[in-house]
């Protein structure tokens, strides 16, 4: 039986990352990148497409995990009616080679353990010739691919795996360490686990305290910032917005897609949680990314990137993989790189605003490259695309699309205005005005009293609940507010919210997936600006509810079954945590702080108000 993708824990080197088990495997493991195939690949499929497994056999132990506070690092307490014991699991950030460590403390009595390690390259075909090199260490090859194992207890090999049994009394320390290396090179030399783990420990904890977000959120926020911090591929800059592939929308079904890249829709909310929080190095970074994706022709921009820049993200199925509780196919790389959607113009030009309004400075090539965005996106708004929603047929004339059409020329005429940077305002400010008129005319339904998903459409959409947030409308236009009560009416499932409309079950839950987190986080927003902050507020716990008890988030939540469903952990799901908690902090503050972060948030669209993208 599969695990609850909330059993699961997150560890990783800013490189790649990992997945651990509440039962102590580790599931899941791509190596020496994000987006390469996975060494371990359990999680969709069986433990013969590879893990790495430190736990218990008894049936009675209790399983107790936390991560020490303001760290990466996992611990995972076992205890049995004749001790305790207590799993370390961390992997560096890295320097040099990429190394997952495992450390087990005896605490009381003594426990039972077994190990197992199954590694299978290429996402769980391909099986190593494995080496023993003395009595405590082994060699696995496959190809280009090299993982060394370390281990202070005894192993053996049993088929084609490692296995052992042992057991821990109080006082006792054992180290384990698994390290990955190119097959033609030496042997990486076997690393210190215990002063690896004290420096790891330093890092997580150093970074963590550069939180600027205070409040009785503090600790959500710390836990999210860590997450997104272990998304980020830390050569680069670029953030993928989950460490995984595959996992399903809704169980059984086949809505599973590869989320191990970088969105251009996730710059904005990724550039003003950074920073709102405190962190102008990672935002820089990502900053810089952004403008070295999109670089080139504006006609050949995409929707997404790999971890590097990479254009080229060929979808294909793994066969020999059955899926997560058998939700198929499993899907490597995603063919929605190729999709219009017209919303990324606006998010690029979203995000240049805010790093020069945030102090992360002007870029030249930048200014350059959005001046040469806008003249491409002047000829194509008018057109029908895919959608946020990225859906997989015919293209409509959706709403939200227009609106960030009309937020890209928007925030070029305040840079241009803020920034004394050189443009053709004059005409920006027409096109601007041509595009609001024409969502206002085509996209606002009065008998709903509601923006629609599309133009003639009477479905609503969640993203609609972004038009006051983004400057379009203020929030007190009838427009918003009914545009808000219509959501609520009609999106609402068990307090949370759907993406839109897509057909009900019999439960009133639509065929397919679950509630979308993000959108339930946009929603507290919307009702902070329109005044209701108490239900803002309640609707924030529900989902801070939601986390696993490490903190985590996955993309959806499935109120059938109260489980987590989708990619995991999921970056939009926590940088809306994060951006909604800077949100309600501020309403808490004494009026002149406000005042000051009016002041500070100069040339956005409805100044005192707190806004998570405008």
């Amino acid at each position: 039986m599969s695990l609850p993708i909330e059993d699961y824990a997150l560890i990783g080197d800013l490189g790649s990352a990992a997945l651990v088990g509440r039962d102590g495997s580790i599931d899941w493991l791509c190596w020496p990148r994000f987006d390469s195939d996975a060494c371990f690949a359990a999680l969709l499929g069986t433990p013969e497409n590879g893990r790495w497994l430190i736990g218990s056999h008894d049936p009675t132990v209790k399983v107790s995990r936390r991560y020490r506070p303001g760290t990466l690092i996992l611990e995972t307490r076992f205890e049995t009616k004749t001790g305790a014991a207590t799993l370390i699991d961390f992997m560096p950030p890295r320097d040099g080679n990429s190394h997952v460590m495992r450390m087990l403390v005896g605490e009381r009595g003594v426990v039972d353990l077994h190990g197992e390690l199954i590694l299978r390259f290429g996402y769980g075909a391909t099986v190593p010739w494995v080496t023993r090199i003395g009595k405590q260490t082994a060699r696995a090859v496959a190809g280009p691919d090299m993982a060394v194992l370390h281990s202070s207890v005894p192993f053996r090999g049993e088929g084609f795996r490692t296995v052992g049994d042992f057991s821990i009394k109080a006082g006792d320390t054992y180290t384990f360490s698994l390290s990955y290396a190119l097959s033609h090179l030496d042997i990486p030399e076997p690393p210190d686990v215990e002063a690896s783990l004290e420096r790891t420990e330093c890092y997580w904890r150093d970074w963590s305290a550069t939180n600027k977000i205070d409040g009785p959120h503090e600790a959500a926020v710390v836990r999210s910032l860590i997450t997104l911090k272990a998304l980020t591929y830390a050569p680069t800059g670029g953030m993928v917005a989950a460490p995984t592939t595959s996992l399903p929308e809704c169980i059984g079904g086949v809505r599973n897609w590869d989320y191990r890249f970088c969105w251009l829709r996730d710059a904005t909310l990724t550039l003003l949680a950074l920073m709102n929080a405190g962190y102008y190095d990672e935002a820089q970074a990502w900053r810089d990314w952004l403008l070295r994706a999109a670089a080139g022709s504006p006609r050949q921009i995409q929707i997404m990137y790999g971890i590097r820049g990479e254009r080229r993200l060929t979808e294909w199925t793994v066969p020999w993989l059955d899926g997560y509780e058998k939700s198929q196919p499993v899907r490597i790389g995603n063919a929605a790189h190729y999709q219009l959607q017209l919303d990324i113009f606006g998010e690029v030009m979203d995000a240049l605003h805010q790093a020069r309004t945030g102090g992360l400075g002007h870029h030249e090539a930048g200014w350059d490259l959005e001046r040469a965005l806008l003249d491409h996106l002047e000829t194509i708004w008018t057109q029908p695309d895919e959608g946020i929603w990225e859906v997989r047929g015919e293209r409509q004339h959706f709403t939200y699309s227009k609106v960030m059409a009309w937020v890209a020329f928007d925030r070029a005429i305040k840079s241009a205005e803020m920034h004394n940077l050189p443009g053709p305002v004059a005409h920006w400010r027409a096109v601007r005005h041509r595009i609001h008129r024409d969502v206002c005319e085509q996209g606002y339904n009065a008998e709903l009293n509601s923006f629609t998903q599309a133009y003639g459409s009477r479905q609503l959409d969640a993203s609609l609940l972004l038009l006051p947030v983004l400057g379009f409308l203020p929030p007190e236009d009838p427009r918003i507010r009914g545009t808000v009560e219509a959501i609520e009416q009609r999106l609402m499932r068990d307090g949370l919210v759907l993406r839109y409309d897509t057909g009900e079950t019999d439960d009133g839950l639509p065929p397919g997936e679950g509630v979308f987190l993000a959108c339930s986080f946009w929603l507290a927003d919307a009702l902070l600006m329109l005044g209701r902050i108490d239900d803002a507020e309640n609707l924030f716990q529900r989902l801070l509810a939601l986390r696993n008890d490490l903190g985590l988030l996955s993309e959806q939540y499935e109120p059938r079954s109260g489980r987590q469903v989708g990619n995991f952990p999921q970056a939009f799901s926590h940088l809306a945590l994060v951006n909604t908690a800077s949100n309600l902090s501020h309403y808490r503050k004494p009026a002149e702080q406000r005042s000051e972060r009016a002041v500070a948030t100069k040339g956005r669209p409805h100044e005192t108000v707190p806004s998570t993208t405008g």
